[in-house]
């Protein structure tokens, strides 16, 4: 089996080899790259496992690039920035990215947040099935995209699959907001709080629900939420 494959993207050469030197030291498989526009053309020839995006590029506005990976890839997404402003990370998580790591960083944190990311995203013996069918819609985890009853594809992002997948493999059972940030990791607070309403907001809205009375997922004030639907896995 190949190892993890990362991909790094940041303009700051000292930057890249450090990260790179620390993820192969550890085990992973690295390319880095300066650029937005390179970072793309390599993505078409080899789909990482995880992508270290910067968001300060010379040639592409990082949040933008992330918003985009976040709906058409299935890798999973860490931010490395210098902007440590609460609201930078809230935007970062809400547009799509996993984790949000603040630089100056220790290279070993970065290392253990990519091995606890792809831990969460590791199916287990009973988790290898990659499709779910529940109220006329097809869960397709291993290409991200919701089939709905007439054959319409409906995409989701890596972040919004992971919080799919939590309620379909509970359904109808309370998940509160610390079962939540345990599986998903990330830090509790009022940032990862916002990210998982968006992350669930977005859900709601492709599967079709009404904002209002929401069928399926359900809010369980002060507890947590709900997914109602009959699920059946393979």
């Amino acid at each position: 089996m190949k190892p993890p494959h990362v991909a790094i993207l940041d303009d700051e050469p000292e930057v890249r080899r450090m990260l790179s030197d620390a993820l192969e030291e550890a085990g992973f498989r690295t390319t880095s790259y300066g650029r937005a526009a390179e970072f793309e053309i390599g993505l078409k020839r080899s789909a990482p496992d995880v992508c270290l995006v910067d968001l300060g590029l010379p040639d592409r506005d990082g949040l933008a690039l992330v918003h985009r990976l976040a709906l058409e890839s299935g890798a999973a997404i860490i931010i490395i920035s210098g902007r440590a402003q609460v609201q930078d990370r809230v935007t970062g998580l809400e547009l799509g990215a996993d984790d949000y790591i603040i630089k100056p960083f220790d290279p070993a944190e970065v290392v253990a947040r990519i091995r606890a990311r792809l831990r969460k995203g590791r199916p287990e013996a009973e988790r290898t099935a990659q499709t779910a069918r529940f109220a006329g819609w097809t869960a397709h985890f291993d290409r991200y995209a919701l089939v709905a009853a007439d054959g319409t594809d409906v995409p989701f992002s890596h972040a919004e699959g992971e919080v799919l997948r939590m309620f379909l493999e509970s359904p109808k059972r309370l998940i509160s907001r610390a079962q939540m940030q345990e599986s998903l990791g990330g830090t509790a607070g009022d940032s990862f709080d916002r990210a998982m309403d968006v992350r669930i907001s977005r859900l709601r809205t492709k599967l079709g629900e009404d904002p209002k009375n929401p069928r399926l997922i359900k809010t369980i004030y002060g507890a947590g939420y709900i997914f109602l639907g009959d699920v059946v896995w393979g």
